[in-house]
């Protein structure tokens, strides 16, 4: 019991040493839960930024799995950025934070969109045993970049 009592409080201590928090909203004086704002800059493709709110729950074993997200062009977009990112079907996982002491997770996956030129941010949860059916999408179509092809390869 001890140890988990430890647990709580460094998850607690290190919750608030997030400095991509941009954002905090009570949900209720009667809650210890709050809806967190947090933003992600992409560490391939620097030019976008997504934000993403989340809940969550303060000295409590498991966060909710809702998440929101939206993520938008806020700088260059290079050719050299989109030949470097995994093009797969499942594309890869840009952001993972923890949401409870029991293997929940919240991620972040990048998927390229190679015939619409868009690169496609999902937001998801996951658990080892079980995942969730909780999900937000967000586009950034790369028109208008110096990544737009004319005539785009079939993906």
């Amino acid at each position: 019991m001890k140890k988990a009592l430890c647990l709580i409080a460094l998850s607690v201590m290190l919750s608030g040493c997030d400095n991509s928090e941009v954002g905090d909203v009570s949900l209720g004086m009667f809650t210890m839960k709050d809806i967190k704002l947090n933003h992600l800059v992409d560490p391939i493709v620097t030019g976008v930024t997504c934000h993403v709110a989340s809940v969550e729950a303060d000295l409590s074993f498991a966060d909710p799995s809702d998440s929101a997200i939206s993520c938008r062009q806020t700088g260059e977009i290079t050719p050299e950025m989109i030949a470097q990112i995994d093009k797969s079907d499942s594309g890869e996982v840009v952001f993972r934070k923890s949401k409870s002491i029991f293997f929940k997770s919240m991620k972040i996956r990048r998927i390229y969109d190679a015939k619409n030129q868009t690169l496609m941010y999902l937001s998801y949860s996951t658990k080892e045993t079980s995942g969730s059916f909780k999900h937000s999408l967000s586009t950034v179509p790369l028109w208008g970049t110096k990544a737009y092809q004319l005539s785009p390869q079939k993906g």
